[in-house]
């Protein structure tokens, strides 16, 4: 791994999978995400990515293996107490409240972070007050922080999807997370929207957040990432530097296929997935 994770490991998976009936969906998977660090989570279509990001967020419980985080096993916890551990996730397609403002999307993102009872919220007591005035004051500096804050009273239907994929990205940030699962954030972004995403993730790395990110769009993938953990078919096939990935038989062969006179037919049907994938 590089050396970001001089600090030790925030989160490890040793030899985790799960099967859905007689489909090994991940198969005794292991890697690690050290602290401050950017891991990147690839391979074709199918390989299994989601699913880990799921098994890691307590969506499915794996069904061998172990999965620790900040030395402590999390395997099988509910997805609200692995959240209330410091993981939080964003989505491939975006899930905002639509209809309701950039503000209070993002400030549904405290709900495990609120103190007061609901009944206080009904009440209005001046502790409920002041709690909700010092949480709008969080998510405006942080909305300040990622330029959204000219649009914190926007309705976000109205927004373009690269701002909206920002929105979510603010909402996961808010909660405090000390590991920020991203699910192809760059989906559906141009150019210009994807070289903001790339200084949005390095910022959070900055604040010293762990990422662990999947993602299609390898101009993401290699200019944010420390280190990146290559799966095939649920298998780890590759594990290392960006560099190192970018020219690695086997990740090429993933991707493209082979190229042989044995696999004249396969190579361009593989080539052709990992064109429409990649791209």
């Amino acid at each position: 791994m590089s050396g970001r994770d001089a600090g030790g490991e925030l989160l490890r998976l040793d030899g985790v999978g799960v099967r859905f009936g007689g489909l090994k969906a991940v198969d005794s998977l292991s890697f690690a995400v050290g602290p401050s660090q950017v891991v990147g989570l690839i391979g074709p279509n199918g390989a299994g990515k989601t699913t880990a990001f799921n098994l890691i967020t307590g969506v499915y419980r794996p069904t061998e293996g172990r999965i620790r985080f900040d030395g402590q096993d999390i395997t099988g916890w509910a997805p609200h107490r692995i959240a209330r551990a410091g993981i939080f996730r964003t989505f491939q397609t975006i899930r905002l409240f639509q209809g309701q403002s950039v503000l209070n999307n993002v400030l549904a993102g405290l709900h495990l972070r609120t103190r007061q009872q609901w009944w206080q919220g009904l009440l209005s007591t001046p502790a409920q007050r002041r709690e909700e005035t010092e949480l709008r004051r969080q998510v405006m500096d942080l909305l300040q922080r990622l330029r959204l804050d000219n649009l914190a009273q926007h309705d976000v239907a109205s927004l373009p999807y690269g701002v909206q994929r920002r929105v979510e990205l603010a909402r996961a940030l808010i909660a405090g997370p000390r590991l920020l699962i991203l699910d192809e954030p760059a989906a559906g972004l141009n150019d210009q929207e994807s070289a903001e995403l790339n200084r949005t993730i390095l910022g959070v790395r900055e604040q010293g957040i762990s990422v662990l990110l999947v993602e299609h769009d390898m101009n993401v993938v290699m200019n944010v990432t420390d280190h990146i953990v290559c799966i095939n078919f649920g298998k780890k096939i590759a594990e290392g530097t960006p560099e190192h990935i970018r020219n690695h038989p086997d990740v090429i062969e993933a991707y493209l296929g082979k190229d042989d006179d044995e696999d004249d037919e396969v190579a361009p049907r593989a080539g052709e997935r990992a064109a429409g994938e990649v791209a």
